[in-house]
This record gives structure tokens, C-alpha cells and sequence, in this order.
């Protein structure tokens, strides 16, 4: 057969990476796809660049239109990123009949209902492994390895700046402004980091593995986000010394009244696989009926990882290019025609557990006051952690640290204890809140 030709959209870190893997292992690639996959044609708008990255034999343009055009790309790869040109011009691919393969979670995070519907209009399929967790392929697992399973819950790093910045917390005991500073030099942390440490990223793709794991749309707009600014360097020395590490955790979990979609930093137990990844490294965590957990680790971003992610999907469309758009597998693993319509569960109305740090006077009566409202809530408490004045404050401080773990309840209640403990004229500061995942 001959080759499937690729028209690649932006040739910065991934495109480069993604042009360089399929050219060094073209041949075992080809074995593989049963046919060739070439790079035909870039577009960028910095030209003199994208020739020196891809050489003589590929053509290069600086409109991305003229590669979605082109009657000679079967498939265009879409590596702009964002939710403006980039939509347009993945419509535009499918509506010409062209097979897509992004790694922009952000776009299909938020508009992928449209563009999988417009795809399967088309018969035409848009892949996106690498739009989650770079090279590791969840994706596949999700879609087709688990396709027995009715999946219980998914609990993911997968933001590994938020996590090299939380594991620098641990490890140096420093706080986030220095460590966030730090992950700038490095080049894990973009100039604005907005995205990563607010927890948006790991939204986008929490948002995917949802949708797939339980046949709902993605619906960006009704998942709970939070990121990791609030985070003090006391709050990751408490938890360890109570058993626990905080890490940003993506969850989507199958509950009573639907499914919960969230994003916030979790205290989990140290035993954990999960807790114990460190750096920049991402990684997933899925509990299905019938295979029990099961765990996804590795790098979640950078060039030839992220590439590899991209290459894979070329290579299933190479396979499936000419096979019958309705015995492919479908986008979200599910059939189109039988989504389901299990509602996003409210953040009020998530249950789980926590932990609490308050800055309280150091005087009679301040636990009493507390645990009463908590027990007022029909909130019970699992640990109490009370540090000595001196220890937080210094020698004569008049204030303490006050640190309680509870037992499961609905978030609601803990919103309106909250409000009360706030108000005690002995709480002397804003109280911490970090949810508690078990994942057991």
C-alpha cells in the first residue's frame, strides 16, 4: 500500500519531536502500520524554522489552511493548541474528510461534543492520546483495554508542573512562590503558569478520561477546579507527619446521584503507589469491577513522549483508514447513539473527607469551640494534630496550629462548619481545607 500521507499544523516541541520519532523508526513504524506514514507537508509561520526541523523533502507553508486543503494529506495533526484557530481548522479537516490527530485537551475539553459529532458525521476519526498525560496511553486503556469493565472511580497526576512544584514543597520544605520561581528557571513552569497551577490543565483532562470511562459528553464548564496556589509548606509537613502526601489529583468517580468530576489538591495516604511519584512525572490511577486497580505511570509531557502518543494514534488510522466508520471504536469508547446522560454532581454534593488547619489563639476552650460546630454538623473527626505556641510562633507566640482530619460527609455541611469556625474571634486566620482521598 502506499504511504498515508500527514499534513503536521505547528512544528514546535511536539511537531519536531513527532517528525524525528517517525522518521528514526520509520521502518518499524511501517511493520507495524502495514503501511508507510510520512510528513508530506508542515505549516508554520516560522518557515526558515520548520525547513531547518524537517529538510528538503517536506513542503512547508505558513498558512495551516493550505495543509487542511490539500487534497494530498489524509491526515492533518493539530499541534497549535487553544480554542480559537485551532477549532476552526480541526472543523475544517473533518468537514474536507480528513482523519485528525490532536493533542490539544483544552479544545476538545471544551468543544469536543461538536467536533466528535461533526466527526462521525464525516466518518472520520479525531484521536487524541497524547491530549492526556503526554506518553502515557491512557487513552487506549480507558477506550479499548478496559472495555469489560464498569470503571468505579480514576484518580490522576496529571499536571507534572503542579507536581514538581508540590514534591520541591516536600522535599525543601519551601513555599510555592519560591518553589513556582525555581520551576520557572528549570523550564517546568511556563512565564504564566495560570493554567497548570490553577488546576485548569488537569481539568481539561480529567474532563476526557471522564467521558470515555462513563459514556457521558465532555462538559468542561461543570467540573470543579481548584490548583494549588493556597498550598503553605506547613500543610505539607503536617500531612506527613500525619501519613499522608498532598498531590493534585484529577478525580472522576461514579457515585449515587451521578458522577463527580474534580480537581484539587487531595492529602493521600504515603503507602499509596500514587503518593509516591514524584518530579514532573505524571501518573493514573484506575478502578474497574471486574480488573480492580490498575496503575499508568510515566512522563506526561516533552517531545518524543508526547510524539509517541501522536505517532500511535497515526498509526491506528493507518490501520483502520479504510475499515467501516461504524466498526471503528468510537471516540469516547462508546457508542454514539448511547451516551448516557448521568448528571455531574454538584461540589456541594460530593462526599469525602478532610483536613482542616486553623491558626487559633493559644488559649482555654479554642478545640472545644471547634470540635463543637464540627459535632454540631454531624461532622465526626478521625485526628487531631495541636502544635506547642513556640513550635509555630516562636518563643511567647500566642498563636497555634491546630490541624483536624475527618471523617467522610457532604461537602455542604463542611462549607457551612467552615463559615462558623471562621467566625470564632479566636480563629486568627483564613482555615486551610484539603479534601482526603483513601483511594482504596
Amino acid at each position: 500500500m502506499s504511504p498515508i500521507r500527514v499534513g503536521l499544523l505547528g512544528i514546535g516541541t511536539v511537531g519536531s519531536g513527532t517528525y524525528n520519532v517517525l522518521q528514526r523508526n520509520q521502518e518499524e513504524i511501517r511493520r507495524r502500520a502495514g503501511r508507510g506514514i510520512e510528513i508530506t507537508m508542515v505549516a508554520d509561520l516560522d518557515v526558515a524554522r520548520a525547513k531547518a526541523a524537517v529538510g528538503a523533502g517536506v513542503q512547508v507553508v505558513d498558512d495551516a489552511r493550505k495543509v487542511v486543503a490539500s487534497p494530498d494529506v489524509d491526515i492533518v495533526i493539530e499541534l497549535i493548541g487553544g480554542y480559537g484557530i485551532a477549532k476552526q481548522l480541526v472543523l475544517e479537516a473533518i468537514e474536507a474528510g480528513k482523519h485528525v490527530v490532536t493533542a490539544n485537551k483544552a479544545l476538545l475539553a471544551v468543544h469536543g461534543t461538536e467536533i466528535f459529532a461533526a466527526a462521525h458525521r464525516k466518518g472520520v476519526m479525531v484521536a487524541f492520546e497524547a491530549a492526556v498525560a503526554g506518553g502515557i496511553p491512557i487513552i487506549k486503556a480507558l477506550r479499548e483495554g478496559l472495555t469489560a469493565n464498569s470503571i468505579q472511580w480514576i484518580a490522576g497526576i496529571i499536571n507534572g508542573t503542579t507536581n514538581f512544584i508540590l514534591s520541591e514543597m516536600r522535599d525543601k520544605g519551601l513555599d510555592f512562590d519560591a518553589v513556582l520561581k525555581e520551576a520557572q528557571r528549570l523550564g517546568y513552569a511556563e512565564a504564566d503558569p495560570t493554567f497548570d497551577i490553577e488546576g485548569v490543565d488537569a481539568g481539561h483532562k480529567v474532563t476526557l478520561m471522564s467521558a470515555i470511562a462513563f459514556g457521558i459528553p465532555v462538559q468542561f464548564d461543570k467540573a470543579y477546579v481548584e490548583g494549588i496556589t493556597g498550598l503553605a509548606a506547613q500543610d505539607i509537613r503536617y500531612a506527613e507527619q500525619l501519613g499522608y502526601r498532598i498531590k493534585l489529583l484529577g478525580i472522576t468517580k461514579r457515585a449515587a446521584n451521578g458522577i463527580e468530576l474534580r480537581v484539587h489538591p487531595s492529602l493521600v495516604p504515603a503507602k499509596r503507589l500514587i503518593a509516591n511519584v514524584e518530579g514532573a512525572m505524571n501518573a493514573v490511577v484506575v478502578q474497574g469491577d471486574a480488573v480492580g486497580t490498575t496503575l499508568y505511570y510515566g512522563k506526561g509531557a516533552g517531545s518524543e513522549p508526547t510524539a509517541s502518543a501522536v505517532i500511535a494514534d497515526l498509526v491506528d488510522i493507518a490501520r483502520l483508514h479504510t475499515a467501516d466508520p461504524e466498526h471503528r471504536v468510537p471516540h469516547l469508547a462508546f457508542q454514539p447513539d448511547a451516551m448516557s446522560d448521568l448528571p455531574v454532581v454538584p461540589m456541594a454534593e460530593v462526599v469525602t473527607s478532610y483536613y482542616l488547619r486553623l491558626k487559633v489563639a493559644d488559649e482555654a476552650g479554642v478545640l472545644a469551640k471547634v470540635t463543637g460546630i464540627l459535632a454540631s454538623a454531624d461532622i465526626s473527626i478521625d485526628a487531631v494534630l495541636q502544635r506547642e505556641a513556640d513550635e509555630v510562633g516562636g518563643e511567647g507566640s500566642t498563636h497555634t496550629d491546630l490541624i483536624i482530619l475527618t471523617h467522610d460527609c457532604v461537602e455542604a455541611k463542611m462549607n457551612n462548619a467552615l463559615a462558623q469556625m471562621q467566625g470564632l474571634p479566636t480563629v486568627l486566620a483564613p482555615i486551610t481545607r484539603i479534601r482526603k482521598e483513601e483511594l482504596a
